[in-house]
This record gives C-alpha cells, structure tokens and sequence, in this order.
C-alpha cells in the first residue's frame, strides 16, 4: 500500500502575510471611497459659492449696488449702530435669488429684529445653498448673548460662508458707539452699498466670499444679532478666520463669479477693494 500523500495548507506566517495584505486593500480601498467622497463634497462646495456669486451678481443686477454685510441701527434715533438692530445680513437679502424667495417674502419681516417673534420661524430655515457638506457644526445653535455665556437668546440656522469684511478689524464693531458705521475695505461690511465699480483691482483679484468652517464660531446666513457675542463675525469675516472642512484649503468666491480652491492662507490684498501693489491670483 502506498503511503498517503502529505497535507497541504497554510502555514501560521503564511496566513498573517495574508491577513496583513487583505487589511491593507481594505485600508487602500476606504481611503480612496473617502477620498471620493471629499471630492464630491468639495465639488458641492464649489458649486454652492458659485450660485452665491451669480445671485450677487443678479442682486447688484437689480439694485446696482451689493448687498450690505449687515444692516443695523440704534431703534431709538434710527442712527448707525454696528450692534443694533434688526441685523440682517448680506446673505439673508440675496435669498430671492437662490430659489429662496419664499422665505424672504413669507417668511423674514425684515423691519424688525432677527430675534423678534415675528421671526421665530425664519431664522431657523436650513439654507442648503449656505452650507458646505465639509463645513462642521449642527444644522442648528443657540446664540449667547455679550458677556453671559449661559443666556441664550436666540436659535439660527448654520451657515458656512462668510462676506468678506476686509483685512481687518471687524472684532471692534461691538466697541463703535451710536453714529459710527463699522467700515470694512473689503466689499462687505455694515451698511455697506458697494458697487461693483468700486473694486478698483478688478473682480477677478477680489474675493468677495469665503468659507468659514464654525470650528471656533459658529457662522449663519441670517444676520447679527444685537447683543449676542461675537455677532458681526458670524456673518463676515477675514483672513486670519477664513477656514473649511476641507483637506489643504478653501474654496473663495472671486467678484467675477468664479470660485478658487486657495491653499494655505489667503494673501490679504485679495481682499480690500483697491490697493497700490500689483494684485496677485488666488490659486
């Protein structure tokens, strides 16, 4: 009788080679389905700030000026006043013109404050124009107010994408007194009417909106809010607070309507309205 062939198999090294070969597709396959997926949120991204900027474009169309960052003023004398009231904000007044109108006009009473009753309802409408599916936070949040972290003074809905403001100083808004606008040299800032005219380093130099991605401040596209902390850089902002979701930069929409994904920070003489120095692309 012959002898029985030997058995064959695995050997224990073999199996971990191949355990450790399978893990690592799998690994390789995840990271390119989440790499995917970033892509097409980016894509979505970009597509957002690019309807935002054909509806300025329509707006300015329309009134022959921007929208102002925010609108606010003392209700007792009707004088400029950076905290006051009622404090819509730029994006809130380009909604007819991202298939929004229906809040606008159903919804917003906007002559009077964010945080009034009468707006109870539209403050709080998800804008998914205004959203970027890489930008962090709640669909929702309350709002503190100035000085008392624990008194909650309103609920609004997130935003990812702020006006810009300017290289500066929008931080001290809330110190202006009764009178003094908060002025920006950029294209959006309180009581803002800039005309495309008035970006003197031309459109395709200008950034005129810029993502914000709510890690440390939660942005929203309905307005500042009077006495709420932080209230005019939720709705504006400058370089040092432009930031995304994204991995390597941001997407910045460009006065023309065109939209940049710009790595690293984001030169400061993109975003003033005119300068002396040559102005340089966003790339």
């Amino acid at each position: 009788m012959s002898a029985a062939p030997n058995a064959t198999g695995l050997t224990l090294i073999e199996l971990l080679v191949v355990l450790a070969i399978i893990g690592l597709l799998i690994a390789l396959v995840i990271h390119a389905v989440q790499a995917t997926r970033e892509a097409a949120r980016r894509a979505a991204c970009s597509n957002n700030l690019a309807q935002i900027g054909i509806a300025l474009q329509t707006y300015h169309g329309t009134h022959q000026v921007l929208p102002s960052g925010w609108i606010a003023v003392d209700p007792g004398t009707g004088r400029p006043y950076a905290i006051g009231e009622p404090g819509w904000g730029w994006a809130s007044m380009i909604l007819p013109f991202v298939e929004q109108g229906n809040v606008a006009k159903d919804l917003i009473h906007f002559s009077r404050p964010i945080a009034s009753p009468e707006n109870d309802l539209a403050r709080v409408v998800e804008i998914s124009t205004f959203r970027c599916p890489s930008g962090p936070g709640p669909d929702l949040f309350d709002l503190a107010a100035a000085g008392s972290p624990t008194q909650v003074l309103t609920r609004l809905a997130t935003g990812n994408y702020v006006g810009v403001f300017g290289s500066g100083g929008v931080e001290h808004c809330a110190t202006l007194n009764v009178g003094t606008e908060c002025r920006g040299d950029g294209v959006f800032y309180h009581l803002s009417r800039t005309r495309l005219d008035d970006v003197r380093d031309g459109l395709s130099h200008t950034l005129f909106v810029a993502e914000h991605s709510s890690r440390s401040i939660i942005s929203t596209w309905v307005g500042a809010v009077s006495g709420s902390k932080k209230a005019a850089q939720r709705i504006v902002g400058t370089p040092s607070t432009f930031s995304s979701g994204h991995p390597g930069g941001m997407n910045c929409l460009l006065g023309d309507g065109a939209v940049r994904f710009v790595s690293g920070k984001v030169d400061t003489a993109l975003v003033t309205r005119s300068r002396r120095d040559q102005p340089t692309e966003a790339r």
